[in-house]
């Protein structure tokens, strides 16, 4: 039976949809694999996205609480506002109260990227304040550390990521993801397949 990796994540510009795409290929390239793609639900209405000038949404599919239970692992993905992830993606985990109750999702393996404004608009922050719901959760929280290598040490240009997880910065929301930035997303999504893979094995 094929280990599932979902990744989950939510994104009103694009960006964090582009390091989704990324993260899926990584985590499909892994032998035994099958990674699927989600979005969580909007929670701001039509009238409001039309200010903010938000493009239409994709058609991935929209995944709902009790589906969580069906993978074997996670990637989480969110923009990041004032330093933790956006509010949508929350109201999406506040949702998950029942599987909580049970504990369904524990001793399963996640990670996490985003999308920030800056290089010191959260990007290690996001993530630190994320992991408390995987905590209550008991899910397993999987950095990526410093396996991507040489990558994670750029200095000559702008980049998102962390040892937390893949990332991207997206200035005034022109600036798409890079070409560093969509492999480390790769890199993550290969990582934590892997892992997940091990673990589904191990049990």
């Amino acid at each position: 039976m094929a280990t599932k990796v979902y990744i989950v994540y939510y994104s009103m510009y694009g960006h964090v949809k582009k390091l989704a795409e990324e993260i899926k290929k990584g985590a499909a390239s892994v032998e035994g694999v099958e990674a699927k793609l989600w979005q969580v639900p909007e929670t701001l209405p039509e009238e409001v996205l039309g200010k903010l000038r938000a493009p239409p949404r994709s058609d991935v599919p929209i995944i709902k609480p009790k589906e969580l239970v069906e993978a074997d692992g996670f990637v989480f993905g969110f923009p990041t506002k004032f330093g933790m992830m956006t509010a949508q993606f929350k109201a999406f985990l506040d949702a998950t109260g029942g599987l909580w109750r049970t504990q369904q999702l524990a001793g399963k393996p996640a990670g996490i990227f985003s999308s920030t404004g800056s290089q010191g608009g959260g990007q290690e922050t996001t993530a630190l304040t994320a992991i408390t719901q995987l905590v209550h959760h008991g899910m397993i929280f999987v950095p990526i550390g410093y396996t991507f290598g040489a990558g994670m040490y750029e200095m000559e240009k702008v980049k998102g990521g962390s040892p937390y997880g893949a990332g991207t910065i997206t200035g005034d929301d022109s600036r798409q993801p890079s070409e560093l930035e969509l492999e480390l997303a790769f890199h993550q999504g290969k990582y934590i397949a892997t892992i997940t893979k091990k673990l589904k094995g191990a049990a």
